[in-house]
């Protein structure tokens, strides 16, 4: 929601800024994008399955999601080029934020035994990317309705030049890191 937003502009860039020493408030880092993608690999079997995933992460994310199809063609695993094979979603601005709030505050403490996130799935780059085993997870999501249980890549893209930078944004806005 907003608040999150507002969160970020009142606390965390004040923080961030002090702690790395910036000079300009345009160097302080801030998210960029959440990029959600959902593989769906009994597309061919089941045309269905991509209506249904597409259906839970519209559910989740409030956006309707992009179809993504294969670009070439792989013998082995019974798929030709074009064919659809998984679904993305790209958040950005008001929508993001909120998603943001919901995945850290609602879903992350619905998982079975959970510790934290693990700290180490950074790519060098500032960018931060996790899966998720099932979207049971999500409030907006009703155990009725699901026809399988699916999960899910999160990629968290920000504007950090380091991971250390990144880490930090993301623990003031939240994430629960483990120890």
């Amino acid at each position: 929601m907003a608040r999150l937003k507002d969160y970020y502009k009142e606390e965390v860039a004040p923080a961030l800024m002090k702690k790395f020493g910036y000079k300009s408030v345009m160097q302080i880092p801030k998210l960029d994008k959440v990029v959600i993608n959902v593989g769906v690999g009994e597309a061919r079997e089941n045309p269905k399955a991509i209506e249904a995933t597409c259906h839970d992460i519209a559910q989740i994310t409030g956006q309707k999601p992009i179809v993504c199809n294969a670009k070439k063609s792989v013998a082995n695993f019974k798929l030709r080029e074009g064919m659809p094979n998984g679904v993305k979603v790209t958040l950005r601005g008001e929508k993001m934020y909120e998603f943001v709030d919901r995945f850290f505050n609602l879903a992350l403490p619905r998982v079975r035994d959970f510790r934290g996130i693990n700290p180490n799935s950074f790519d060098g780059r500032g960018n931060y990317a996790m899966g998720v085993r099932e979207q049971l997870i999500f409030p907006e999501i009703e155990y009725d309705k699901v026809d399988k249980v699916r999960g899910m890549d999160i990629c968290f893209v920000t504007t950090a030049a380091t991971d250390e930078e990144a880490r930090e944004l993301l623990t003031l806005m939240g994430a629960p890191f483990a120890k």
